[in-house]
């Protein structure tokens, strides 16, 4: 395990909470806020938007359903207000079209990027960045190298939706709560995502055992199917209804109440790798121990001689992006 070096910030306010900065007042980025107002993880929220008009909109809105809620401070700001948040989350750029792979995705958000992580990392030195912007993996490495920030400061978003559904997928296929699924899904946050099919267990069995004990027959071409269904759920979603952005932001809010609560959580996000599975010089989820901090650790879980092969060719199509940003 490689561990990443952090400093004491922890993000205070004044009023003595927590503040989040969110940078975009889209769809992901306006969920994002209001599952944050419900959830009480934070005293302020400062949302900012090219569009000043939507950020301010949006803010004026959420900040009416503050009294169902718990106390929060909403408002809409500049890149001059960020400073002081705990987390700042970007969710600013294009949104992915009907068709569009996330790698289409790439030079238009990257232009994005290259104007807003600068500035935001002026404006606030200390404070760790949440990626959720796509393609994630190949922006974080990007996002990274736009600031002097530790490796585990920088974190995308990565496959906590892509577990998430994996999970609930198998907890139906095998009828118990997805709680008790434990199975991830590693890599780019794509087309070439890696199920984790050797260590995926419930209740401590594996799933062949699981499945055994319940009197079925392994059903290889149905977990596959589940696996399927998996990557291709955003395509699914985005083919009905243009775009997805409640399940990113019930993810997004799962990784800042680990980092805002110090809960020391596994979750499977992205981070700029060093060594583990002799990756490094690019950015893909693994299980990663998250802290106040950020990523405290990258975990180097023990992976069958296929799963490792997928995982190279995975981080190498995230490579291949990853250069095409440093021409």
């Amino acid at each position: 395990m490689e561990t990443a070096n952090h400093g004491p910030w922890d993000g205070i306010t004044r009023r003595g909470g927590r503040k989040v900065a969110i940078i975009g007042a889209g769809n992901v980025g306006a969920t994002t806020a209001y599952a944050l107002v419900l959830s009480g993880l934070c005293s302020e929220i400062v949302v900012v938007d090219v569009d000043a008009a939507r950020a301010e909109g949006e803010a004026m809105d959420l900040a009416q359903s503050v009294p169902f809620g718990m106390p929060v401070r909403v408002r809409a700001g500049t890149y001059g207000d960020i400073g002081g948040a705990h987390v700042t989350v970007i969710t600013a750029g294009a949104n992915q079209r009907p068709g569009e792979s996330r790698t289409d995705l790439l030079l238009r958000n990257w232009g994005v990027f290259k104007d807003v992580i600068p500035q935001v990392a002026e404006a606030n030195p200390e404070g760790i960045i949440v990626i959720a912007t796509n393609p994630v993996d190949v922006l974080t490495f990007g996002a990274w190298g736009l600031t002097n920030l530790p490796r585990g400061k920088v974190i995308g978003s990565g496959t906590i939706l892509d577990t998430a559904r994996f999970r609930s997928h198998l907890a139906s296929h095998f009828r118990v709560d997805a709680r008790s699924v434990h199975a991830y899904i590693i890599g780019e946050h794509g087309d070439t995502e890696v199920p984790v099919w050797s260590r995926a267990s419930i209740s401590g069995m594996t799933l062949h055992e699981f499945g055994a004990a319940q009197g079925r027959e392994h059903d290889q071409a149905a977990l596959d199917a589940i696996y399927e269904r998996t990557r291709t759920a955003a395509a699914e979603i985005i083919g009905r209804k243009g775009a997805t952005f409640y399940a990113v932001a019930a993810g997004i809010l799962r990784l800042l109440e680990a980092i805002l609560r110090d809960q020391e959580t596994v979750l499977p996000v992205s981070c700029v790798l060093h060594g583990q599975y002799g990756l490094q010089g690019v950015a893909l989820s693994l299980p990663a121990v998250i802290d106040n901090a950020g990523v405290r650790e990258h975990l180097a879980v023990p992976l069958d001689p296929h799963e490792v092969e997928l995982l190279h060719q995975s981080a190498a199509t995230i490579r291949r992006s990853i250069e095409r940003i440093l021409e």
